[in-house]
C-alpha cells in the first residue's frame, strides 16, 4: 500500500534529495526491504551479454539494476532492472514468464528499453527450464513466488529503483505476458490493483490447478493402451475434416475456423473402415479425440474445463508439440501435468500419473494450491476504481490452454460486475486460427511481450490499450495482420482482419476481398 511505497522513498538513506535523479553505480547504495542490490551498472548500447543465455542486442544505453528479493526465508528471487539512459518515455513495463518461470526475459527487457520503458524482469525465485517444478518439492514458499508473489514485489522494487534513478516516479505502469504469464497478469488486476494501470493477460494459464488436471486427464486417456494413443502424423486428417466441417460457417474459406464455439464437428466418419492408415482414426483414438474436444468432466457429469477447439491441430505449435507429442509422454502437456503434481500438490518425485482421480486429486491440488496459483476472482472492482484497464486475448486454435477457459472467466466478470461496469474497463478478444501466443493459420496478435506500443492504436494492441489508459479512448476493432511469412513482416502481407471485441465475431460483409479488414464487420 502507500505506505510501504512511503518506506522505500524513506530507504534512500537519506543520500539523495526526494527528487534528484542518482547516477546509475550510486544505486548500488539504495536500501530496498528485504532485497539486496548486486549490480549498479551503466551499459552501452550494443550486444549485452546476460548472466546466463545467449547475447542480447539493446538498441539505447541503459543502466542495469540487478537484485535479489526476500520475501520469506526461502525466496531467492532475482530480479533485474533496466533503465534508459535517454529518453526515458516516462512509463514503466513488466515483462512475465511462460511455463514454470526459472529465467529473466532478457530479450523483452531490450525490447522494452529501446522503446523508451523502464522495464523489469525476475526468474519469479528460482533457476529452471519453463517445463521443470523439482524446485518446488519441499519448497512451499517458492511455490507462493512463483503464484504471485515474485511479481508483485518486482513492480515494487522497480518503482523504487526508478524513482531514485529519474528523481521522479513512472507515470504509468504496464504489464503484458501470455500463458503462466497472462496468469501472473490476472493476478496482478486481482491482489494488487495499485501495481499496474493497464494490464494485457494473453491466453492465461489462469485456472492453473484445473488445466494441470485437464493435462493428466488427456494423457490417461491417451496412454491408457497403445492403441488409444494418436500420433503427430494423424493431425492433418483430423484438421482437414474439422476445416470441412466448420471453415464456411462465417461466409469465408481461408483455412481458419472463425468462432469454433459455434463448429459442430463430429470427427465419427474418420472411423477406419479397413487397416489401420494416417487417413483415419480407430476406434480408441476416436474415443480420444472426442474427450479432448469435449473437456474433462467431474464423476457427476458437470465439464470441469473448457475442451480444445477443432480447427488447428496440425499446425506447427499446435497438438503435436503440445497434446499429442512426438511420441507418448513426449508432450508438452505431459510434462507440465506430471511436473506439478509430483511436486506441488503430491511432494513425491516418484508420483505416478496412472494413479489421478480426477474427483479426488483436483480437489487435493485445489484445496492446497488454488489461493496461491489460481487467478479466477471475478471482481475486480478495486483495479477498476483506480482507473485500471485491462485486454484479455486468447487465440481460438490454442493447444495448450483451451480457448475457451478464457471466455469463460470474462463472462464471470459481466456477472460478477455488469455489462456496463465491464465494457468501462475490460475486453477480450478471441483470435481465430491463432494458436498459443501466436502463430498458426490466422492472423497473429504480437507475442508475449513483444508487442510493444507503436503510436497505431487501430494495429497493436498495447497501443490500444495505453490509449485507453492515458486518453480514455476504449479500444474497438483492432486490425491483425498474417503476413506470408507468419514472422517476418518483410515477406509481405497475406491478410488483415479485425479483431472484435468479444462476444462480437467478424463478419464478411459480402463483396469485396476476403483478405482486406475493410470488407469485415464487427457484429
Amino acid at each position: 500500500g502507500p505506505m510501504r511505497s512511503l518506506t522505500l522513498v524513506a530507504l534512500l538513506c537519506g543520500a539523495l534529495p526526494l527528487a534528484a535523479a542518482a547516477a546509475c553505480e550510486e544505486l548500488s547504495k539504495l536500501a530496498i526491504e528485504k532485497a539486496t542490490i548486486t549490480t549498479a551498472q551503466s551499459v552501452a548500447a550494443g550486444s549485452f551479454q546476460p548472466p546466463e543465455g545467449a547475447p542480447v542486442n539493446v538498441a539505447v544505453g541503459f543502466c542495469r539494476v540487478a537484485l535479489i528479493l526476500k520475501p520469506s526465508s526461502d525466496s531467492d528471487i532475482q530480479l533485474e532492472v533496466w533503465l534508459p539512459s535517454t529518453g526515458w518515455n516516462g512509463k514503466f513495463q513488466g515483462v512475465g514468464n511462460g511455463g514454470f518461470a526459472g529465467a529473466i526475459g532478457y530479450g523483452f527487457m531490450a525490447t522494452n528499453v529501446a522503446h523508451g520503458y523502464a522495464t523489469a524482469s525476475t526468474d519469479t525465485g528460482h533457476h529452471a527450464d519453463g517445463t521443470d517444478a523439482q524446485w518446488a518439492l519441499g519448497h512451499r514458499e517458492k511455490t507462493v513466488d512463483f503464484g504471485y508473489r515474485a511479481i508483485h514485489e518486482s513492480a515494487v522494487a522497480a518503482k523504487a529503483i526508478i524513482r531514485a534513478f529519474y528523481g521522479d516516479a513512472p507515470k504509468r505502469a504496464y504489464f503484458s505476458s501470455c500463458s503462466n504469464g497472462g496468469r501472473q497478469a490476472l493476478m496482478e488486476a486481482q491482489r494488487y490493483p495499485g501495481d499496474y494501470d493497464g494490464i494485457i493477460a494473453g491466453a492465461p494459464a489462469n485456472y492453473w490447478t484445473r488445466l494441470m488436471s485437464q493435462a493428466i486427464v488427456n494423457n490417461q486417456a491417451m496412454l491408457a493402451d497403445p492403441a488409444s494413443y494418436i500420433p503427430a502424423s494423424k493431425l492433418p486428417t483430423i484438421t482437414a475434416a474439422a476445416l470441412a466441417a466448420c471453415d464456411a460457417n462465417d461466409g469465408v474459406k481461408d483455412g481458419v475456423i472463425e468462432n469454433p464455439a459455434q463448429c459442430r464437428f463430429d470427427p465419427a466418419p474418420l472411423l477406419c473402415k479397413g487397416e489401420d492408415t494416417e487417413g483415419c482414426l480407430t476406434a480408441p483414438q476416436l474415443a480420444v479425440l472426442k474427450k479432448v474436444y469435449a473437456g474433462p468432466r467431474n464423476s457427476k457429469g458437470d465439464q470441469i474445463m473448457p475442451g480444445y477447439s477443432p480447427g488447428g491441430e496440425a499446425e506447427p505449435g499446435g497438438w503435436g508439440p503440445w497434446i499429442t507429442g512426438q511420441g507418448p509422454t513426449k508432450s508438452l502437456m505431459y510434462a507440465f501435468g506430471t511436473q506439478f503434481f509430483a511436486n506441488m500438490v503430491f511432494e513425491n518425485a516418484a508420483w505416478d500419473f496412472k494413479t489421478f482421480n480426477l474427483d479426488r486429486d483436483m480437489k487435493i491440488a485445489g484445496d492446497k494450491l488454488a489461493s496461491d496459483l489460481n487467478a479466477t476472482d471475478p471482481d475486480l472492482k478495486r483495479f477498476k476504481a483506480r482507473g485500471g484497464k485491462l485486454i484479455l486475448y486468447h487465440g481460438w486454435s490454442d493447444a495448450a490452454i483451451p480457448g475457451q477457459s478464457t471466455a469463460k472467466y470474462y463472462e464471470s466478470i459481466v456477472k460478477k460486475m455488469g455489462q456496463n461496469e465491464t465494457a468501462d474497463f475490460v475486453r477480450l478478444y478471441m483470435v481465430p486460427g491463432m494458436q498459443h501466443c501466436g502463430g498458426g493459420s490466422g492472423p497473429t496478435v504480437f507475442g508475449q511481450g513483444s508487442g510493444v506500443p507503436t503510436t497505431d492504436a487501430q494495429h497493436d494492441i498495447a497501443a490500444a490499450l495505453e490509449r485507453w489508459v492515458e486518453e480514455g479512448v476504449a479500444p474497438q476493432q483492432i486490425i491483425v495482420t498474417k503476413y506470408k511469412t507468419d514472422v517476418n513482416p518483410a515477406s509481405g502481407v497475406l491478410r488483415t482482419r479485425p479483431l472484435c471485441p468479444y462476444p462480437q465475431t467478424a463478419n464478411y460483409k459480402g463483396s469485396g476481398s476476403t483478405d482486406n479488414a475493410a470488407n469485415f464487420v464487427c457484429k
